[in-house]
């Protein structure tokens, strides 16, 4: 018999793990070796670019023992160093032109339907970001990681530079208010020009110079001093005039 109460097996889905908002590219991948005492030491170096299309933007240069363990590492790192790419209209807002070591790299803007004009590790790095129309050009060294470092030194230094929107210009009615108010102005200045015009200016009355009475002191003053002057000579010489007498007479007495 069918027992109804049993429980229906069914296979359920298995727990997804939510989906990564980022995607990663592998830009390098190079085996590298250290010389240690007791002979060579083998490790992988990996290079990942994290983005999420919409502007964020990472890059992580790790090492490991195994090419796994490095990418991860990178991966952790891109994360943890992310940048916000600025544009205007899908494409950069001006050009840029950056030198890093012996990489050198030139971004320029494009018109909408160029799409990404890039090569090398520029091109995935750009695919990333989130940039739709974008021009760039690698002209120093070939080296992958180096012109990743450079590209995102090109991106940081970008200003937010946001088109400016042209404004339509209002022409503007003047009003009844305005036209009246104008009016009666430019007849208050027509009448003010016409009364200055009419009316003459009144002819100023002749000053009478009176004297000054600190100069008529000031003659008075030197008139005195000029006969206390005379009066003194005159006394001076009235004593030679008595002393000569007096000498006279002693002559004569002897």
């Amino acid at each position: 018999m069918f027992d109804k109460n049993k429980k229906k097996f069914t296979r359920g889905k298995k727990d997804q793990a939510p989906r990564d908002e980022f995607d990663q590219r592998i830009i390098d991948l190079a085996r590298v070796t250290r010389v240690m005492a007791g002979g060579k030491r083998m490790r992988f170096r990996a290079c990942v670019v994290v983005g999420d299309h919409k502007g964020q933007l990472g890059y992580g240069v790790a090492k490991g023992k195994d090419v796994t363990i490095a990418i991860n590492k990178a991966v952790n790192k891109a994360k943890k160093a992310l940048i916000t790419v600025n544009s205007v209209d899908g494409t950069i807002p001006h050009q840029v032109k950056v030198k890093f070591k012996a990489a050198k790299v030139i971004l320029r803007p494009a018109p909408v339907g160029t799409g990404i004009i890039a090569g090398g590790a520029v091109r995935s790095l750009l695919e990333l970001s989130g940039i739709q129309n974008i021009s760039a050009k690698i002209l120093g060294t070939n080296n992958k990681v180096s012109n990743v470092k450079a590209t995102f030194i090109a991106l940081e230094s970008m200003l937010d530079k946001t088109r400016p929107v042209k404004e339509e210009k209002k022409v503007e009615e003047p009003s009844v208010a305005s036209t009246s108010t104008k009016d009666t102005e430019d007849r208050k200045a027509v009448d003010g020009e016409e009364k200055t015009k009419t009316v003459a200016p009144a002819p100023k009355e002749e000053e009478v110079k009176k004297p000054f009475v600190a100069s008529t002191s000031a003659k008075a003053s030197a008139d005195r001093k000029a006969v206390d002057g005379l009066e003194i000579k005159a006394a001076v010489l009235e004593k030679e005039e008595t002393k000569a007498e007096s000498k006279e007479v002693k002559k004569d007495d002897k």
